[in-house]
């Protein structure tokens, strides 16, 4: 009787039913990767998917990314209908570009299009990691130059979102083609005094960042997004050396003069506002390209 009046208890805790599990709300809470905080995903949305203790950018799919940007009720799509084929016949492709075709309720892994900013009519591409990591495909590709072509054509100017794994490995030699195709519409543009602002978000990697990525009259980036070519581990086992901790982020690119700033997501609609504003006078930059 004694033992069981002043002997120590066992404490348990209990394990939730699977019932109990079902009634937690799915994606209710999300955890900052770097600071580790956790934030009710409403709260991170409402601030840009921006981490509101440390800073850090996470990733923002392409229609929030074009709503934080356009002025409300401007924005028109284009090319929505262009889908992806198998032309190489890859095992599985049709498959996982179905799968992520549900996941994201896009067709694609850019959205194109043209609104205004700050009044400013211009075409915009934005490409959304979340469908198979941004890579460029043929329709990707296609996507994008289109877009360059019709701002080119219309007297418009236009700016690229780019976040990406580089060329697309299931359609081989035809998703490397689209960093020529993409490239050369921009020199058409460049050519004709058009304008092009390119701003890389995290990632930027691959045969995007080597292309159309690197060559705007403006190359913006987000803070810390991570840009370059070829991963550290390849680089540092082909030069034998260990590379700075910063290496291939927006800081470190524009301490060494590969992008012109580094803007904060909530700082991007008035920053580029302004620069469409420079460029713009009496309502077109074909006007102010021949002023200049």
């Amino acid at each position: 009787m004694l033992k069981d009046l002043f002997g120590k208890k066992k404490k348990y805790t209990p394990i939730p039913g699977e019932n109990a599990k079902k009634d937690i709300p799915q994606g209710l809470m999300q955890k900052c990767d770097s600071c580790k905080k956790i934030f009710y995903q409403k709260d991170l949305h409402k601030n840009l998917n921006v981490c509101p203790e440390c800073g850090q950018h996470h990733l923002i799919s392409a229609h929030d990314r074009i709503n934080s940007l356009f002025d409300e009720g401007t924005f028109k799509e284009w090319d929505q209908d262009l889908l992806s084929d198998n032309p190489l016949q890859f095992p599985e492709y049709e498959e996982k570009i179905a799968k992520d075709r549900k996941k994201t309720g896009l067709n694609e892994a850019v959205v194109t299009g043209e609104g205004k900013i700050h009044d400013s009519r211009t075409a915009i591409a934005v490409m959304d990691a979340r469908f198979r990591m941004g890579s460029m495909g043929s329709v990707v590709g296609e996507k994008i130059a289109r877009a360059i072509e019709r701002a080119r054509k219309e007297r418009m100017p236009i700016i690229i979102f780019t976040a990406s794994g580089g060329a697309r490995m299931q359609e081989g030699i035809l998703s490397l083609m689209q960093m020529a195709k993409t490239s050369i519409a921009i020199e058409r543009l460049h050519r004709e005094k058009g304008l092009f602002i390119s701003v890389m978000t995290n990632p930027t990697t691959g045969g995007v960042s080597a292309s159309f990525a690197s060559i705007g009259d403006y190359n913006f980036a987000e803070p810390g997004a991570l840009i370059g070519f070829a991963g550290r581990r390849i680089i540092e086992q082909t030069i034998r050396e260990k590379l700075p901790k910063d290496f291939q982020t927006a800081e470190f690119q524009l301490k060494h003069g590969q992008i012109d700033k580094v803007i904060p997501r909530q700082e991007m609609r008035d920053t580029l506002g302004t620069i469409l504003e420079i460029h713009t006078i009496g309502g077109g930059t074909d006007e102010a390209s021949a002023r200049v």
